[in-house]
């Protein structure tokens, strides 16, 4: 199936190490889905948390549609994540026994569905981002001594 990325999660991978990834669906309303095709969500702040047995997104910010006027929902609300019962089940053993968080990374379309890409990880101290810092910085020079060499 042919998907297309509508949004990602910008400091997913600088505060979190993934261990895993997993795809679900999201309940959304009509005007939810029409803000979605236009681009307006952002999930720079977002989390997903487990209640009750179910899995929702928090501070995921999708954008009034602009045509929506009465049916257009709340722009923070929380959003429930589909998954299936085995799924679930595993989150809570991960996140409660090894102290994992779970992450929104992506947010795409595949087909006609909308999927959210949600990570399993844990969040990174202070030092190990600034070893992340120091690997991209090492890379990116290297790149470009190998390109001027290449240049004369």
């Amino acid at each position: 199936m042919n998907t297309k990325l509508v949004a990602k999660n910008p400091t997913a991978y600088h505060n979190y190490t993934i261990d895993d990834k997993i795809e679900t669906g999201i309940v959304l309303s009509g005007t939810e889905i029409k803000s979605i095709k236009a681009g307006k969500v952002n999930l720079k702040d977002c989390y997903a948390i487990i209640k009750n047995g179910e899995v929702f997104i928090v501070g995921m910010h999708i954008s009034p549609y602009e045509h929506g006027n009465i049916f257009n929902k709340d722009p923070l609300r929380d959003r429930k994540l589909l998954l299936h019962r085995k799924e679930i089940n595993r989150l809570i053993g991960l996140t409660k026994q090894k102290g994992y968080s779970l992450v929104p990374i992506s947010l795409y379309f595949k087909g006609s569905l909308i999927k959210v890409e949600l990570g399993i990880g844990k969040g990174k101290k202070l030092y190990d981002k600034r070893q992340d810092i120091a690997k991209k910085d090492a890379k990116r020079k290297i790149e470009q001594a190998i390109k001027e060499k290449y240049r004369e």
